[in-house]
């Protein structure tokens, strides 16, 4: 039972998935850093007059938690856009070029017959039985 459970984690796609996740976490964080330091602040600035609370509006004027906050989704987005592009150019791209390195490695075994194939031999094989070229074959019937 431990065999199965470690062959299943050793296999490539496991592993891969568990480093893309933690390296991706880590990422992520910086990513978020970058973000809320850099863009949300240039976002805000769009936002008007009230810069601290960033680019949006107040639903009910006299209520600020009703304040709907464009400036963080776009920052969200662009986050998100950021983490999807590093993750494929770093991980996804690369993985893929090695799978199909080690698939161009593999040299394809022999082609099975095909059906077609198959009946034609047979043909050819029992004509050749049939006109004494051939080793001669026994068959049994059964009369029911």
């Amino acid at each position: 039972m431990l065999k199965g459970f470690k062959d299943f984690l050793m296999r490539g796609n496991v592993v891969d998935l568990a480093v893309a996740v933690v390296i991706g976490a880590a990422f992520t964080a910086i990513v978020t850093a970058f973000t809320n330091g850099l863009i949300k602040p240039l976002i805000n600035a769009i936002g008007g007059s009230d810069a601290a609370k960033g680019l949006g509006f107040n639903v009910l004027s006299t209520n600020n938690s009703t304040f709907l906050d464009f400036g963080s989704v776009i920052n969200a987005a662009i986050n998100f856009v950021i983490v999807a592009a590093i993750v494929y150019f770093l991980f996804v791209l690369p993985m893929k070029h090695i799978q199909e390195r080690r698939k161009r490695g593999q040299e394809p075994g022999p082609a099975e017959p095909t059906d077609v194939e198959l009946l034609k031999e047979i043909r050819d094989l029992l004509r050749a039985q049939s006109n004494g070229s051939g080793p001669a074959a026994t068959v049994v019937r059964s009369d029911d």
